[in-house]
């Protein structure tokens, strides 16, 4: 009997301990399933994710990158979602993962008196990619941690948690100021996301071409980060980037020159100083330089002035650079005899009220010792020989007050004055060499390219091609019409009355052995307010070739020099150590036997000129008694 009750007890026991394993067991299938169900539903969410396109590239000649983009991510939380009881871990996980302060985190949830936010709050909206996928995974742990909770009781599955967006597109200027304020800088506009729109330089003028195409998305099932999964079923629509520019000029030659205008701004004190490198059959330009750079990504307000490229913007009087356009426009009409002398004398009064002076004086010279001694006399003589309309027309040929057409973001175009008026002497002498008209430097490089080029004178162009993604490549949309200015006759004869120039004129400073350089200089007054006053501009524009066929036509500006101003002693030299820089970079070869030609010349032209000197001396000391 008591066997029989002990038997009935354990079978009670094992019972019961039978349905407890199976009360757990089956609780524990329930939450499995549950859980399994979520991650599921997480799984098997349909989610749309969009791929925002980025702005194109800014690529130079030797492939460094100037310009390019990137998107940036902002973190954003319900406030409400988070458990007040795991705010604190929330915090702490954030700044782990972000690096950002566990102070700055908390004050996110604080408004400006200092009472909690209940509503949505911006983390930051400056994460990169790294960051934003690394807080990705973040939010995915933070929901398994349950510190996000419901919002509304009655819908317990709808929980918010950590967002990550993306915000705004993000420039980069890898190389700083290099090639500034040719390449320009952009500002970020927009609401939920920011885009970059340029502002100046390329960054402007193919704002068209650079901007972002058309954004891409995938649509489909979703991971447990909520990421779309690329399977049959999931459908994509791929992003579409804006164009690369692809430049002409090369990075390591751009920023030797750079170099030669700092330290010559150094010696001249000068406002600004500017070159131009360009071959003169093309109009690919090498470089283009200018003294004033700032670093597009950190503009700063002693930055302004150097934000708008001179080159196109700044106009001024350019002096007796506009000598060689004069005597060329002269020859295209037949009034130029090159073997007769004209006379000049120092001064010539034209009216009472004006006087033209040279610097040098000379009795007489021939059209080419004008222009290689810079007469302001004989180059007047000169013009008034032609009509106005045919000045007019003559200097319009060569692109005077039109655009050069370089591919920059704006062109003042300058002007010169009516023809009618041309006809009076004083407006046609002062035009002539350069004064009482307006123009910009650009306009000049591809002028004087027509003395280098049979009279064609060519379109300065920055950047080479375009291209997208897949490596297509695209032409520029710009104009790069050339303009006949002269005849293959006239430039001929100009480009051998500037390398006398450069041989045994004004702009000797410009010599370099070897090579074939020719140019003219031109010192200005400036105008203020109606009155010339004691301000320069100095400049030298020519061109340097080689006997292997390289040709370029170069420029150099200054604005305002005030150690030295002369372009004899400022522009010209500038001129030569840019050559020299080419020389290095094997955009010129030199020619050794010309060389020593060259050499020979310059000893000979220094005997007969220290042989003329002593003469000189003699002669005095004879006259006076002096032995």
């Amino acid at each position: 009997m008591q066997e029989n009750k002990m038997i009935r007890y354990r079978s009670a026991i094992l019972l019961a301990l039978f349905i407890g394993i199976f009360i757990l067991f089956f609780i524990f299938l329930v939450n499995f399933a549950q859980k399994l169900g979520s991650s599921d539903t997480l799984k098997n969410k349909i989610v749309k994710l969009e791929n925002k396109a980025v702005r194109g590239k800014i690529i130079s000649a030797d492939n460094f990158i100037l310009a390019h983009s990137s998107k940036l991510f902002r973190a954003e939380v319900n406030a409400r979602s988070i458990d007040p009881k795991k705010k604190r871990l929330f915090i702490k996980l954030f700044s782990i993962y972000s690096g950002i302060s566990e102070e700055e985190v908390e004050s996110k949830f604080l408004d400006k008196s200092g009472k909690a936010v209940k509503k949505h709050v911006i983390l930051t909206d400056s994460l990169d990619f790294r960051l934003a996928s690394d807080l990705k995974s973040l939010a995915y742990k933070m929901h398994k941690l349950k510190i996000f909770r419901p919002l509304n009781p009655a819908k317990p599955h709808i929980i918010y948690g950590l967002d990550i967006l993306p915000s705004s597109e993000q420039r980069y200027f890898p190389h700083k100021k290099i090639l500034t304020p040719v390449v320009g800088y952009v500002y970020r506009e927009g609401q939920s996301y920011k885009v970059n729109v340029g502002m100046k330089g390329l960054e402007k003028a193919y704002g068209s071409e650079l901007v972002a195409d058309k954004s891409g998305m995938i649509k489909g099932k979703s991971d447990a980060l909520s990421t779309p999964l690329r399977t049959g079923e999931s459908r994509e629509i791929k992003r579409v980037d804006g164009l690369d520019l692809h430049l002409n000029i090369a990075l390591s030659f751009q920023k030797k020159v750079e170099v030669v205008l700092d330290n010559m701004k150094s010696q001249t004190a000068a406002e600004e100083v500017m070159a131009a490198v360009m071959n003169s059959e093309t109009g690919e330009l090498l470089a283009l330089a200018s003294s004033e750079r700032f670093n597009p990504a950190r503009i700063y307000q002693k930055d302004v002035k150097a934000l708008n490229p001179n080159f196109t913007e700044y106009l001024y009087e350019p002096g007796s650079v506009m000598k060689p356009l004069t005597m060329a426009v002269a020859l295209e009409n037949n009034k130029v005899n090159l073997s007769k002398q004209i006379r000049l004398g120092g001064k010539f009064k034209v009216s009472d009220t004006y006087t033209i002076s040279d610097d040098d004086s000379f009795k007489a010279l021939t059209p080419k010792g004008i222009i290689m001694y810079s007469s302001n006399i004989g180059i007047s003589k000169i013009a008034w020989r032609l009509s106005g309309q045919e000045l007019y027309s003559g200097w319009k040929r060569f692109g005077l007050a039109t655009p050069s057409g370089i591919d920059l973001s704006k062109e003042l175009v300058g002007e010169i004055k009516a023809p009618y008026l041309f006809n009076h002497k004083v407006h046609a002498a002062n035009t002539a060499y350069g004064y009482g008209m307006l123009s910009n430097f650009m306009q000049f490089i591809k002028a004087y390219s027509a003395f280098n080029n049979n009279g064609i004178a060519v379109t300065p162009q920055i950047v080479k091609y375009l291209s997208d993604e897949a490596g297509n490549q695209y032409k520029s949309s710009h104009d790069v019409s050339s303009l006949q200015a002269c005849s293959s006759k006239t430039a001929q004869v100009i480009n051998d009355m500037l390398q006398g120039t450069v041989n045994r004129g004004t702009g000797t400073a410009a010599q370099y052995d070897g090579l074939e350089v020719g140019g003219k200089t031109g010192t200005a007054h400036i105008s203020e307010r109606g009155r010339y006053v004691e301000k320069y501009h100095s400049s030298f524009f020519g061109f340097a070739n080689d006997k292997q066929g390289h040709k370029y036509t170069i420029g150099v500006f200054m604005i305002k020099p005030k150690k030295v101003y002369f372009a004899s002693q400022t522009a010209a030299p500038t001129f030569q150590k840019i050559v020299a820089k080419m020389v290095e970079e094997k955009y010129l070869i030199v020619d050794e036997a010309l060389a020593k030609r060259h050499l020979a010349k310059r000893e000979a032209v220094r005997i007969k000129k220290h042989a003329a000197y002593v003469r000189k001396i003699q002669a005095y000391n004879k006259k006076h008694g002096i032995k």
